[in-house]
């Protein structure tokens, strides 16, 4: 190549790099409108697959089959980057959740926010009066748990309040045995735990003839057996927790079942507008009115339109004795053609009804290593 044609090159490469650099500032702008709409509707930072199926997409860009490879390194480069700031900016979300550090609210809260300042409150209604206040921008709360069943004051929160559900994760609860550091599990004769916990993993307990203590949470049970030094006591909770006080983990995944797991919802002070095509589900809560078979009405009328109701659940209303509301969770969209058809004669079998929430698919929230 002669000079003159390496240094016409090098200044076309010089200007493709300084608009180059344009659009990633550009496109950076882009993402923090994407980041701001999600800090408002209480929606966590996408996820790896995301970013793939991104990548495979703009791979039609590409007319020369042998640049593809390449490009798909440069874009999962610039995604990188571009989640990287996203983070960054989600630093000032903050996130109310009711319970302790470390325990299952505020792990499911850390692995949906990950970087929001998460903020404690000693009950439900507090934490959900602070996000709908505006002294949080959403709370994660426990609608529902495998082995427990509903969470009913939660429910009675969405039929009274003004918040809209805007995501749905299921936290699978996995115990382990911790010690203080330098403890063994030889040595080891005494457990702490709350008394679900310690049900949970009673198999495990009495293999190894451990003494039983209650205690009202897992990881005030953590902090308890730091607090007492003890190398013969343990406590059974979350790997979080470990982490959090720096404790030892003497054995892992010490419950009988791995099926138990509790959902928590987000909410948030706006209602999601966006669309999740075959993917959409939403939660309705309503009353129907005081006439024979009125309930069957109203589920012959979801059935008509072809909607899948995954859960149909009564409440009694705290108001009202001897009165009833439903909680109902369903697949689809409910602004749809046929959704706002179903709504609209539901409407003449309900005195009250109410969308609470719309979301995406369940996300679950798994450990890093499962």
């Amino acid at each position: 190549m002669s000079d003159e044609r390496l240094e016409k090159a090098q200044k076309e490469i010089e200007a493709l790099d300084e608009r180059m650099a344009e659009l990633f500032e550009k496109r950076l702008d882009a993402q923090k409108l994407v980041t701001d709409y999600r800090k408002e509707y209480g929606l966590p930072v996408s996820d790896d697959s995301d970013d793939a199926r991104l990548s495979e997409e703009n791979l039609k860009y590409i007319k020369d089959p042998e640049k593809r490879d390449f490009y798909v390194r440069f874009m999962k480069d610039v995604i990188k980057a571009s989640r990287t700031y996203e983070h960054r900016l989600m630093d000032g979300l903050k996130v109310a959740y009711c319970g302790v550090e470390g325990a299952f609210a505020y792990i499911a809260s850390k692995r949906i926010f990950p970087d929001a300042q998460l903020v404690a409150y000693p009950d439900f209604r507090k934490a959900y009066r602070a996000a709908e206040k505006g002294e949080c921008d959403v709370c994660v709360l426990p609608v529902e748990n495998s082995y427990a069943g509903e969470v009913g004051q939660v429910s009675d929160l969405m039929f009274s309040g003004t918040m809209h559900v805007t995501g749905m994760y299921t936290l699978p609860v996995t115990h382990h045995l911790l010690g203080v550091p330098g403890s063994k599990l030889s040595g080891v004769t005494k457990v702490i735990s709350h008394p679900q916990a310690l049900s949970q993993c009673d198999n495990y307990i009495k293999a190894h003839n451990l003494e039983m203590i209650e205690a009202s949470n897992t990881a005030i049970a953590a902090k308890r057996v730091m607090e007492l030094n003890d190398p013969t006591i343990a406590a059974i909770a979350s790997m979080e927790t470990a982490e959090l006080y720096g404790m030892k983990v003497l054995e892992r995944k010490i419950n009988e079942s791995g099926l138990n797991s509790t959902r928590f919802a987000v909410f948030s002070r706006t209602a999601s507008e966006e669309s999740f095509g075959d993917n959409a589900s939403f939660l309705m809560l309503f009353t129907v009115n005081h006439v024979a078979g009125a309930l069957a009405n109203a589920i012959n009328v979801i059935s008509k339109y072809g909607f899948n109701m995954r859960m149909l659940r009564s409440r009694s209303m705290k108001d009202i004795p001897w009165q009833y509301y439903f909680f109902a969770e369903m697949e689809g969209d409910d602004r749809s053609k046929l959704g706002k058809l179903m709504m609209d004669e539901l409407s003449e079998h309900c005195e009250y009804l109410k969308v609470v929430g719309r979301y995406l698919k369940e996300v679950d929230l798994k450990e890093d290593d499962e």
